[in-house]
């Protein structure tokens, strides 16, 4: 069939064939470049090609396209690698604007044309060696997210590639004052994988600026298949962008840190002239029954996934991360807008490539949507979810108040109704006999079916920083109580059942000076303040050593809901408004036969009975030492005001 020929008319998006290859958008080779659109919408589509990516070149030629088995296709019998390319289709008689590519792999300044690239060319060197770093359980996992910009803006940063990928390859970066920062800070906290903030290709940065103070967090999409140009040295080269993103993957990999990708396919940054809606109209996008665009993002349309090629873009991109860049985990952004089954879909696919990849999300959306919400991937369907975990919001504000009330306290700032809320974070939001659900802040019961379903967290780049949430909501507390705060809350992510999630910085009580959207404010408010790691190195080491401490002993991360069931035990003392305590007993392949944990919410010495026979204290408000703080006890013993406290009854040298 010519693009002159009748074509079928379709009674309904839903009618659309559904393309079931995967060499969408460009195939190259030296010897040719294959150029293929989905669009059953279109009358007649053509290809443009440009020699560079101003806006301002014309096309140096333009090819029609011919469906060809439910796609518009055109081969070049040339060597095209470097070429740019924009797609047009015709509808109701009349040419759309030109578009990129929605599978694009590489584009130019601002991703406004597609390029054409030899992927081979974009591997650093030793790409083909690169490995995973080992990886058990989901909740083995200690998430630290993080900025590509925040990690070196600092002029203190000592990093050279200052807001740029390659600002997380550097080694061997100190402040002035001689402490490690960027890359080997990372290694010197712990933590197992990076989970950087939106970095494909995003709306907001003019990429033709890259040395200019323009600064957002990403989550207007733009190109889902390419990484951000204003993070690259060379926004117009698409090879640039490409290698070195594949180098800091590399690099994060050789210091035994995985990479999770913070992925927004619930929107796009454009909604009337976005590549999809400019290709393929209306059938990427849920629509309310007047006909508009439906908004659960907030952001201005929401992606209907449930579709069958959006589910099948979503999936296919999401693969090409996995196996071009070496993506080893994603969160998804605003996950409540997906359906379940696209969800699963994309879990089995990926699992069947490593059974290690990590996939969570929020489980919520920002408004509501057409789509029933049993079909939703929300927090309350959880356990419909296969190997996907989300966000515990519950204990997220149960620790430090609501982030929709920001006077509102939570257990670490003086609240004395959250408490059953924390133990439910505890046990991973999973089925525990002593958790009193009908007293849990947002949840009527367990949402995650295995604990490794549940992200547990205080703090993240939304909303106020965990420190400056403290000032807003305890102002009248001296600066070394809330220090007490901040370190009771990490604690209490860090020693629950769970995945834990760190907020980049809050381990040198990051602040932004109050600022709590700061997704498009300055540097000057975002950029991680290096020199904090030396005015805050108690809270640091503090962090650092209960990390370790995770590490190594699984009674914290015991990783089925039957097993913490049957080892993790709530005692009297701990039902308490301001007092939680509980014990941790034979729990497989830990050294310490029995551990207690005892959470003082209170700002009073408090004393607590240990079960019988002899403890060493290893946790206390300030400090970590799996040898043993201070003497032995028996019986009693008193805990701090506002401290995280771990006793253990058996201590291997």
């Amino acid at each position: 069939m010519t693009c002159s020929d009748p074509r079928p008319q379709y009674d309904t998006l839903e009618d659309y064939p559904v393309y079931p290859y995967g060499d969408l958008g460009v195939t190259y080779t030296p010897n040719s470049t294959t150029f293929k659109l989905w669009s059953p919408a279109a009358q007649a589509a053509r290809v443009k090609l440009y020699t560079d990516d101003r806006p301002t070149t014309q096309a140096h030629a333009t090819l029609d396209l011919e469906e060809i088995n439910r796609a518009w296709t055109a081969t070049v019998p040339e060597d095209l690698d470097g070429t740019y390319y924009t797609f047009q289709i015709k509808r109701n008689g009349r040419w759309l604007a030109e578009a990129t590519d929605p599978y694009a792999r590489a584009t130019g300044t601002n991703g406004l044309r597609g390029q054409v690239v030899d992927l081979f060319d974009t591997d650093p060197p030793g790409w083909e060696t690169d490995r995973r770093p080992a990886m058990g359980a989901p909740t083995d996992a200690v998430l630290y997210e993080l900025h590509v910009r925040d990690l070196s803006m600092d002029p203190h940063s000592g990093i050279e590639h200052r807001g740029k990928f390659l600002g997380l390859t550097e080694r061997g970066t100190t402040t002035p004052r001689g402490d490690t920062t960027g890359l080997d800070h990372l290694i010197e906290l712990g933590v197992t994988h990076v989970h950087l903030l939106p970095s494909f290709d995003f709306v907001s940065v003019d990429e033709s600026r890259p040395d200019s103070t323009q600064y957002n967090w990403g989550y207007d999409p733009q190109n889902y298949n390419v990484p951000e140009g204003s993070y690259s040295t060379n926004p117009a080269d698409g090879k640039v962008r490409i290698r070195e993103f594949k180098a800091m993957v590399q690099a994060l990999h050789a210091a035994g840190i995985r990479v999770i990708m913070d992925v927004v396919y619930n929107h796009t940054g454009r909604t009337e002239n976005s590549n999809f809606q400019l290709l393929v109209p209306d059938y990427f996008y849920r629509f309310n029954e007047d006909g508009t665009y439906s908004d659960a993002s907030a952001c201005g349309n929401e992606i209907a996934s449930e579709r069958p090629m959006v589910r099948k873009y979503i999936r296919e991109s999401l693969e090409y991360w996995v196996d071009e860049y070496h993506v080893d985990g994603f969160r998804f952004d605003l996950m409540g807008i997906h359906d379940i089954a696209t969800m699963n879909d994309v879990s089995e696919t990926l699992h069947s490539i490593d059974p290690t990849i990590l996939l969570y999300g929020e489980g919520w959306s920002a408004g509501p949507s057409p789509l029933p919400e049993k079909q939703r991937a929300l927090k309350a369907n959880t356990s419909e979810l296969i190997q996907i975990a989300a966000f515990s919001d519950d204990l997220r504000d149960a620790l430090k108040g609501s982030v929709f009330e920001h006077e509102e306290r939570g257990f670490v700032s003086g609240a004395t109704d959250l408490a059953e809320s924390v133990r439910f974070g505890i046990v991973a939001a999973t089925a525990h006999p002593q958790i009193e659900y009908d007293s849990i802040n947002y949840s009527e019961g367990p949402w995650a079916k295995q604990p490794g379903q549940c992200v547990n967290y205080v703090s993240c780049h939304d909303n106020h920083t965990l420190w400056d949430r403290l000032e807003i909501s305890n102002p009248r507390d001296p600066v070394w109580l809330r220090k007490r705060m901040h370190h009771l809350a990490l604690a209490t992510v860090l020693t629950s059942q769970g995945i834990p999630f760190l907020h980049a910085g809050s381990e040198i009580l990051r602040s932004k000076g109050g600022d709590e959207n700061s997704y498009k404010s300055s540097d000057e408010v975002n950029a991680i303040k290096w020199d904090d790691k030396g005015r805050h190195g108690e809270t640091f080491r503090y962090v650092r050593h209960l990390i370790a401490l995770r590490k190594a002993h699984p009674a914290f991360r015991l990783g089925e809901t039957e097993l913490i069931a049957r080892h993790l035990t709530f005692t009297d003392d701990g039902r308490d408004g301001q007092l939680i305590a509980y014990r941790i007993q034979d729990a497989p392949g830990d050294q310490w036969s029995d551990i207690y944990v005892v959470l003082n919410g209170a700002q009073t010495i408090r004393r607590v009975t240990l079960p019988e026979g002899e403890w060493r204290q290893v946790v206390d408000g300030t400090a970590v030492d799996p040898t043993g703080i201070g003497r032995s006890l028996t019986d009693k013993a008193d805990v701090d005001p506002v401290s995280a406290n771990v006793f253990v009854r058996q201590v291997t040298q």
